[in-house]
């Protein structure tokens, strides 16, 4: 203590007053009255429930009022959970083995119910009495035209009485082997009951009176006491946003304090001249003019790179709005500067893809640009691997082949990542080690992020946003189906085949049924080839079966013209460019997610002509196909598609486990509390940008609180 004493007497206290406030969260939750040590066992292995704190973020999953009674002669069948007051009657345990059951009689003045358990019954039977007052609270169900309570609440009217409900009632999740241990939602609601009251004096307030007044927010711990027992629906919802705004607060706070530490401490080569290659390009071979959209992300990625720190950017834009433009341009920067680029694809068709339209791109600059992927030669890789090290190679194209380690370049300045959620964080990282300071990095994806999502899972770098399209392009004309419709469909696609047009169809391909998807494939080559005979048609077939060779054969006899239809899986969901190609047929369009929908459709409307994407599908649909099939037909727009599509599969999901990390929200929704991050995301920047170390008075306990938040996280900040 003597040599704390520099410091103060109140910051001492301060100090010793925190310790005892984070060890009391951190009380194992057998301490707990009600649990002990095999019951908090048992938490911690069904719910995850360690310690204090974890009992006091375990939040309800919803709430029910309990402040209206009915009568047994009033209930109806559509009834959700009712509450009865009446007396317990005969008690009967009927069956053996998994089939043992316990039965009540429950009866009021107007009438008899009868209650059942089918789990737990030992531990019901003699919880009961029988001939006593209690307060029934449960579902009705009907049998053999009677109603019953199947696994009912029941509590003696003395002690409802004692404590009553006022209101509210919230609902605890719990499990089988919680219930059967006398743990079920009631019980861990007790447990809260005891909990909350010894952590009043732990649950000190953090956030600087100034943004509590502003955001018009409750105080802590008023919001924990009224989260868990609220008083009113009012003060419930008052309860919920002051939390969820703390939850992203935490977030935005750690995504921000990592791209500034990253701007901070992260040197980066200093890009100062735009020569002969940007210059050329633009004035000379550029075929077209770019977008306002492509010369603001431009403009973006030139100010990161001439600044000396390390670029993290990542460049999001729909199908087809120009993103490989604004790629190259950068990589023509970086050779301005002295410095190689590379650009890496997660498939061999999108890096080829990528390399065909690079190369004849900068052929007119005489850029020196290879391919490397698995397939590539051992002499041609051997050549590869010489030019990359002497400097005389420029940029490489390639997939996984370009983070091996015995890829080596004499000084790689920019690295393109396309598709980067195909990529692990680890893989990223491999291309930070190709240089002595690391390459800027410009991570692409052609599946629109929505905007909260954007916020939060990318909230650590930069952001530019391709938002327009090229001008001149038709809107592609999305139409819905039956399988029955499929002569009709053919009949279509002759006329556009007539009018000298080409046609994808793609059938789906999922691991876990590669046969029966396989199978789907040829029986829809087959019939194709019926419908669509030789000599008038010639028909291109890839799936993932076949040689990287074989598949390229294939797809340059279609990008030629020499084939009319090319019937695939989703291999060729990205990375094909055929401006003739009019048609997306999508078979079993059903079993395909909005994002695999919206980016198979973008392979065609590349050229001048109207074109067509055709969902086939079954007729037996679930509410979300459903959804999702409209969605394609009412919409061209990625970023509509991609926040219905999150609505429908969460954010977590959507990302890929590779991708969704731990967002750590409990009561918090990216989808449906975009504005609360908003808020949150804007009082967090405003903060930094006014006191990045967070050492001013009022910021003191915040910074505590984030400490303690961040101690034992993993911080993957640093990379893309």
């Amino acid at each position: 203590m003597r040599n704390l004493l520099p410091f103060g007497q109140s910051y001492c206290w301060g100090i010793l007053l925190l310790i005892f406030r984070m060890n009391l969260l951190e009380t194992s939750i057998e301490y707990l009255k009600g649990v002990g040590p095999k019951r908090g066992q048992l938490l911690k292995k069904e719910l995850g429930l360690s310690n204090y704190s974890d009992l006091l973020h375990f939040f309800p999953f919803r709430y029910v009022d309990r402040s209206h009674f009915h009568k047994i002669n009033g209930l109806i069948s559509a009834t959700t959970e009712v509450q009865i007051v009446g007396t317990l009657g005969v008690i009967k345990e009927q069956g053996a083995g998994p089939k043992k059951r316990l039965t009540a009689q429950f009866s009021d003045e107007t009438g008899s119910v009868e209650l059942i358990w089918f789990k737990g019954v030992k531990w019901v039977k003699d919880s009961l009495k029988i001939g006593s007052t209690y307060v029934l609270y449960g579902k009705p169900s009907v049998y053999q035209n009677r109603f019953n309570f199947p696994h009912p609440e029941l509590e003696l009217l003395n002690d409802f009485k004692a404590n009553p409900i006022n209101g509210l009632q919230p609902v605890y999740p719990s499990t089988e082997r919680l219930s059967n241990q006398g743990l079920n939602g009631k019980a861990i609601g007790k447990l809260l009951k005891n909990l909350l009251p010894q952590l009043q004096n732990t649950l000190q307030e953090y956030l600087p009176d100034y943004l509590i007044k502003k955001y018009r927010l409750k105080g802590c711990r008023e919001a924990y006491n009224q989260v868990h027992f609220p008083a009113n629906i009012e003060e419930l919802e008052k309860a919920q946003r002051r939390l969820k705004f703390d939850e992203f607060l935490f977030l935005q706070f750690e995504l921000l304090q990592q791209k500034q530490l990253h701007r901070e401490t992260i040197k980066g080569f200093a890009f100062k001249n735009l020569g002969s290659y940007f210059n050329d390009f633009y004035k000379q071979v550029l075929p077209f003019t770019l977008t306002g959209a492509q010369q603001r992300v431009l403009k973006e990625i030139r100010k990161d790179l001439r600044q000396g720190i390390h670029m993290n950017r990542l460049v999001q834009g729909d199908v087809g709005s120009g993103k490989t433009i604004v790629a190259l341009m950068a990589m023509l920067m970086a050779l301005d500067n002295n410095f190689q680029a590379c650009l890496m694809a997660p498939t061999e068709i999108l890096a080829n893809q990528h390399f065909s339209s690079l190369k004849e791109l900068t052929q007119p600059l005489g850029v020196e640009i290879a391919l490397l992927t698995g397939s590539t030669k051992s002499a041609e890789r051997r050549k590869i691997h010489e030019q990359l090290e002497n400097g005389t190679l420029k940029i490489l194209i390639g997939t996984h082949a370009l983070i091996e380690d015995k890829v080596k370049f004499k000084n790689l300045g920019l690295a393109v990542v396309d598709e980067q959620h195909k990529f692990g964080v680890a893989q990223r990282a491999s291309l930070w080690k190709k240089n002595s300071l690391p390459p800027h990095i410009l991570v692409m994806t052609a599946t629109p992020i929505p905007r909260t999502l954007a916020m939060s899972v990318y909230g650590h770098l930069d952001i530019s946003v391709i938002d327009e399209l090229p001008p001149g392009r038709k809107e592609i004309e999305t139409h819905h189906r039956y399988d029955s419709s499929r002569l009709q469909v053919f009949g279509f696609m002759k006329q556009q085949i007539e009018l000298g047009r080409q046609v994808y169809v793609v059938y789906p391909l999922i691991e876990e049924s590669e046969k029966m998807d396989y199978k789907d494939l040829m029986d829809g080559y087959e019939s194709i080839e019926r419908a669509f005979p030789k000599p008038n048609c010639q028909i291109s077939i890839v799936h993932g079966r076949m040689t990287a060779e074989a598949k390229e054969i294939e797809m340059q006899r279609f990008v030629k013209g020499q084939t009319q239809i090319m019937v695939a899986t989703t291999v060729i969901e990205v990375g094909v460019n055929v401006p003739n190609a009019s048609i997306m047929v999508i078979e079993s369009s059903e079993r395909f997610g909005l994002s695999q929908l919206h980016q198979l459709r973008g392979r065609v409307g590349r050229g001048a002509e109207q074109s067509y994407c055709i969902l086939m599908s079954s007729y037996k649909l679930s509410a979300n196909a459903k959804t999702r099939l409209k969605t394609m037909v009412e919409t061209n727009d990625g970023f509509k598609i991609s926040e219905v599509d999150m609505k429908l599969r969460g954010p977590g999901d959507l990302m890929g486990t590779r991708q969704s990390g731990d967002l750590n929200l409990k009561l918090a929704s990216l989808v449906l509390d975009g504005a609360i991050l908003e808020q949150a995301r804007l009082c967090v920047q405003k903060i930094l940008n006014n006191d990045p170390q967070l050492a001013l008075m009022p910021h003191q306990p915040l910074k505590r609180k984030l400490q303690e938040k961040l101690a034992d996280k993993t911080q993957w900040g640093k990379i893309s």
